[in-house]
């Protein structure tokens, strides 16, 4: 990996994002575990089998010690610049994001982990919550329909890119999984909360009319997907995602 004319375009507290010649190269802390690596570059690999027009993964290897990923890139603008931008189109900008996520429900890849037995680690690992209360969301994630559709499990309007030609394109895939659609609508649903309700609420009301899916069903997941959303420790988010694991609420 050559890395030539590199940007930096995201820095997280795990890894560095550049953009060089030969594409997009994430680069992992040495402490960040191999696995995760190599599970973010198979679980893109599979998406890409489903015939979903994604950024493919074109290296995996090492720099200066740390693991990289390099990946195809998409020229564009993120949808959530576009929504900040051209807020007149909001409603416009929102049903294109609902189609693609309805598009990604609609692919299935069989050798994807589950996305329920992801939610039933990250439920049982929260030593935040008590264990009623652990329980409580494990009885309510245990009594949810099964499927297997594609999940991306971080849908939201960044990772989106929307090209000059109005094709969108989905990236970062590491926390795809199989499993049902309405868990990944509520995902999507609270990152667009936790920063601005009114466009969770179209977001939410777009979603179900276009997917036919009741409101009531899509809120059953919430309490579930803040819990799997509180297990990243994001100190920031903690206190609002405690509000939304109060199961009672949504009985």
């Amino acid at each position: 990996m050559k890395l030539e004319n590199k940007k930096l375009i995201v820095k997280r507290s795990y890894k560095e994002v550049y953009k060089c010649d030969e594409g997009i190269v994430k680069i992992f802390e040495k402490d960040h575990p191999k696995a995760d690596v190599f599970n973010e570059a198979l679980n893109t690999a599979r998406v890409e089998a489903t015939g979903l027009d994604i950024p493919k993964i074109k290296e995996v290897s090492e720099v200066d010690g740390k693991w990289a990923l390099l990946i195809e890139y998409k020229n564009g603008t993120t949808l959530e610049e576009m929504m900040e931008s051209d807020k007149e189109n909001l409603q416009k900008y929102m049903e294109d994001f609902v189609n693609l996520q309805l598009e990604v429900h609609s692919k299935k890849s069989p050798r994807l982990n589950k996305l329920k037995d992801k939610l039933a680690s990250q439920i049982n690992g929260l030593k935040d919550l008590d264990a009623t209360t652990r329980y409580e969301l494990m009885t309510r994630l245990e009594s949810m329909p099964k499927h297997d559709k594609l999940c991306h499990g971080d849908f939201n309007p960044s990772n989106v890119i929307y090209g000059k030609n109005g094709k969108m394109t989905i990236v970062d895939w590491a926390h795809a999984t199989q499993g049902n659609a309405g868990a990944d609508a509520a995902m999507t649903y609270l990152l667009f909360a936790l920063k601005d309700q009114k466009k969770a609420d179209l977001y939410m009301k777009i979603y179900c009319k276009k997917s036919d899916t009741a409101r009531q069903y899509v809120e059953q997941w919430l309490p579930i997907v803040a819990a799997a959303q509180l297990a990243k420790e994001n100190e920031l988010e903690k206190e609002f995602l405690m509000k939304w694991i109060d199961v009672v609420d949504y009985q």
